[in-house]
């Protein structure tokens, strides 16, 4: 990132990190931009425990589970760092079918999971007709909340979704800087996606978006508007994962985002938008092996363990090196008990509902 600790004085830092826990929805964004900028052990151990706190406050000591299903990567998109884009030729393509999908919810259901999260590039072949029929059929047969991750989608799509039982949308805007937007995405537009948020809220939707930390260019004032649009929004979701580049991209040889940026976008995420699910990405886990124990004591808590089968999580390619890509469900759930435990935290038997005192609960 461009900016640094030293273009802040110890005094500005303390001050504002004084007032994070009671008044931190206030922070302005060059308050968030310099909490960001926080490089030294001792002030970032003071920022995560602020987080922490916030969080227990807020949202309490279950760590929520979101199954994910990952069921196409194909997708219309040629955004630069993703390795789903249309582009790559190199990538295996799939669809898992209806009977594919409802199975691997099935699995979930029995585990106890009850939000399934279905994921795909942005792909024409799941027309508003075929996705109405899955969710419907979701909805007759598990008691479960649906979350939608299929990209930008018509206000009818939407209305339709709604209709048929959908109860979450998630729309990472990435960034919220219009020119680094432009750059990495040619064929689409933030504001696009920002009016298909306000059209999600108002249809009803539980809303997430968030951004990649690390992207070429991107600096922490950037990341600072990134939390103030998530706040504007009144998101009810904020998810927030590193960038890592994919070798068959065009940004195939740019330098990775970092962890540390990341866990520090998480902890100012609850301490400015509070009411709000922050989950440990996969992405994260794949820099840092104890992502999931740190990101829970800093301001998050929810974890996505993965229901996606083989072959097609391996192909389900954002960028490589993912891990758990072997792990069973079972397996994932057995591991996951064993490091929510070991935070002193417990996995929540609740759908993961807004926290917003003004939303009404999706279930």
């Amino acid at each position: 990132m461009s900016v640094s600790e030293t273009a802040y004085s110890h005094e500005y830092i303390h001050n504002i990190l004084k007032r994070a826990h009671c008044q931190g929805p206030e922070l302005s964004v060059g308050e968030i931009e310099a909490l960001l900028s926080i490089g030294h052990p001792d002030g970032l151990e003071s920022l995560y425990a602020i987080a922490d706190k916030v969080r227990k406050d807020t949202a309490g000591d279950g760590i929520h589970l979101r199954g994910l299903i990952e069921f196409s990567n194909y997708c219309r998109r040629n955004c630069l760092y993703c390795g789903l884009r249309r582009a790559n030729r190199r990538l295996t393509r799939y669809r898992m079918d209806q009977t594919e999908v409802l199975g691997v919810v099935q699995a979930m259901a029995e585990r106890g999971i009850k939000t399934v999260v279905l994921q795909s590039g942005e792909d024409p072949h799941f027309t508003q007709a075929r996705m109405v029929s899955l969710v419907e059929k979701i909805k007759s047969r598990f008691d479960i909340a649906i979350t939608l991750s299929v990209g930008i989608r018509s206000q009818k799509d939407l209305i339709a979704f709604r209709a048929a039982g959908a109860d979450r949308y998630l729309l990472r805007h990435e960034t919220a800087n219009r020119q680094l937007y432009s750059q990495l995405h040619p064929d689409s537009r933030l504001g696009d996606r920002v009016e298909m948020l306000h059209a999600l809220s108002e249809l009803g939707y539980d809303i997430g978006t968030g951004p990649m930390v690390g992207l070429p260019g991107q600096t922490y004032r950037d990341l600072a508007l990134d939390i103030d649009l998530a706040r504007r929004l009144k998101a009810d979701m904020f998810g927030v994962g590193p960038f890592i580049p994919h070798p068959d991209t065009p940004l195939s040889e740019a330098q990775e985002g970092t962890a540390e940026d990341t866990f520090k976008m998480i902890a100012l995420a609850r301490i400015v938008l509070r009411e709000v699910h922050i989950p440990v990405t996969t992405a994260l886990t794949t820099l840092d092996a104890e992502a999931r124990e740190k990101g829970w004591n800093r301001g998050a808590n929810v974890v996505m363990p993965n229901g996606t089968p083989a072959p097609y999580r391996e192909q389900y390619e954002l960028y490589k090196d993912k891990r758990c890509l072997q792990d069973s469900l079972k397996r994932c759930a057995v591991c996951l008990q064993m490091r929510v435990q070991s935070v002193s935290r417990h996995i929540s038997s609740g759908y993961g509902d807004s926290l917003r005192s003004d939303r009404q609960r999706s279930s």
